[in-house]
C-alpha cells in the first residue's frame, strides 16, 4: 500500500486577516498528510480587510518562511480553477463549528460541481482555537485586550499598530 499523501499537492485558502494559531495549526496538521502544501491568501469579494493582500502575505512569510514544503500566494476568482492552475485537487478547509460546517459543505458541493476532480478535506480545529476568529481578535484589540495566545507575536504587533491608531 502506498502512503496516499506522497506526492500530493493540497492548497489551504482562506482570507489570513489576519492569520491566527488556528490557520497555522490547520497548515501544519495538513502539511503532516500533504508532501507539499499551497496556503492561499483568498480575495474575499464579499469583504474589505483589515491588511491589504499583500500584508497578508508578508505576516504568513513571517510565520512560516522556516517550514519546507509551503508555499505562499494568494489569488482571486474561482478556487477551484486556482486549485486546478497549481496543480492541486485536495483543498484543505478548517472547521470550527456547525455553522462553519453548513458554509463548507455547500461550497465544496459547489466546488465539486464546478470541478469533478477537486477534493475537500474538512479538519476540525483544534480544540483550543475553537472559538477564534479573526473578527473577535480585532474586536479584543480595538478594546485593548491581549490577543498574544491567539496570534503569532509579528501578528499581534501588526494588528495593533492597525487598529489602534
Amino acid at each position: 500500500m502506498t502512503d496516499p499523501g506522497h506526492g500530493a499537492l493540497a492548497v489551504f485558502p482562506a482570507s489570513f486577516d489576519p492569520v491566527t494559531n488556528g490557520h497555522l495549526d490547520i497548515i501544519e496538521r495538513a502539511r503532516s498528510v500533504f508532501d507539499r502544501l499551497v496556503v492561499a491568501v483568498a480575495t474575499n469579494v464579499e469583504k474589505s480587510g483589515t491588511f491589504s493582500t499583500e500584508e497578508r502575505l508578508e505576516l504568513l512569510h513571517g510565520c512560516l518562511d522556516d517550514h519546507e514544503g509551503i508555499e505562499i500566494t494568494s489569488f482571486r476568482g474561482l478556487l477551484v480553477d486556482y486549485a486546478h492552475s497549481m496543480g492541486a485537487n485536495v483543498v484543505i478547509r478548517g472547521l470550527r463549528a456547525m455553522s462553519d460546517f453548513e458554509y463548507e459543505f455547500e461550497m465544496a458541493l459547489m466546488n465539486k460541481h464546478l470541478n469533478a476532480n477537486v477534493e475537500t478535506v474538512f479538519m476540525m480545529t483544534s480544540q483550543e482555537y475553537f472559538y477564534v476568529s479573526s473578527s473577535r481578535l480585532k474586536e479584543l484589540v480595538q478594546f485593548g485586550a491581549g490577543i498574544e495566545e491567539f496570534v503569532p507575536p509579528n501578528v499581534a504587533k501588526k494588528l495593533r499598530e492597525k487598529l489602534q491608531d
